[in-house]
């Protein structure tokens, strides 16, 4: 088991990509945290989990709130006694459409949680990667931080951040064996999925978009999982900085 002995916070865990990864993860040995604004969703994951034998807590979390993270690496250390691993996954997304039409509000609770979470989340880990003396932290970017699509001017910029934000805190804490990667995933069959397209999904819709993705399909939350387990391994400690693009091939 490759995550054997740690214990992982995943953000968003209560579905799509971030759900992949805590099962992924569990699956591997981790004990888990799921943490998710949606309580009765994460209940069920965690349970789900427990129900395979694996070690999983729910918590509910707001990621735009400090006190919310502050709460949740608490019980995070009280469930499991450690936090070696986070994965920022919790994520926001724009309605495909001209950029003017994104209210102030919306913009702000783009970058609030694509973004501030990230800041708030490493204001309340570091203090306890550097007492155990070594993390890895995981945030989840996207394509559209790395070939932007039309339509979705403030996600695509929200997206950008993160990769910077990444390559920043990589480099800052790299001598204190604090690893930090992201994922950049294409889109994938999660509740995302209609926003990025500016409606219901259709047939029609879903095959455009698939046409631009080399490989020929959607992401799924079994590459992002896997994509995830990786970096979180210790067969990634000295793999720091990158921003993965887990996408069949679409921003080639």
């Amino acid at each position: 088991m490759r995550l054997k002995g740690k214990t992982a916070i995943v953000t968003g865990g209560a579905s799509g990509f971030g759900e992949g990864i805590a099962r992924r993860f569990a699956d591997e040995g981790a004990a888990v945290v799921i943490a998710d604004i949606d309580e009765a969703r994460a209940v069920t994951v965690a349970d789900a989990i427990a129900g395979r034998s694996g070690k999983a807590h729910a918590a509910v979390c707001d990621v735009t709130v400090s006190g919310d993270i502050a709460h949740l690496v608490d019980e995070t250390l009280s469930s499991f006694g450690a936090v070696d691993i986070v994965v920022n996954n919790a994520g926001m997304p724009q309605v495909n459409g001209p950029m003017l039409d994104v209210d102030e509000e919306t913009f702000d609770r783009i970058f609030a949680v694509n973004v501030k979470s990230i800041y708030l989340m490493t204001r309340h880990i570091l203090p306890v990667m550097r007492q155990i003396g070594g993390g890895v932290i995981i945030n989840t970017a996207s394509t559209a931080a790395l070939r932007p699509r039309p339509g979705l001017a403030w996600y695509n910029a929200s997206k950008g951040a993160v990769v910077t934000l990444t390559k920043s805190m990589a480099v800052e804490l790299a001598p204190e064996r604090i690893r930090v990667n992201a994922l950049c995933p294409v889109a994938g069959a999660t509740p995302m999925l209609a926003a990025f397209m500016g409606g219901a999904v259709t047939n029609e819709m879903q095959q455009k978009f698939i046409a631009t993705i080399p490989m020929g399909r959607l992401s799924t939350p079994r590459d992002m999982a896997n994509a995830a387990l990786y970096l979180a391994s210790d067969e990634a400690d000295f793999i720091t900085g990158v921003c993965l693009e887990v996408d069949g091939g679409r921003c080639i």
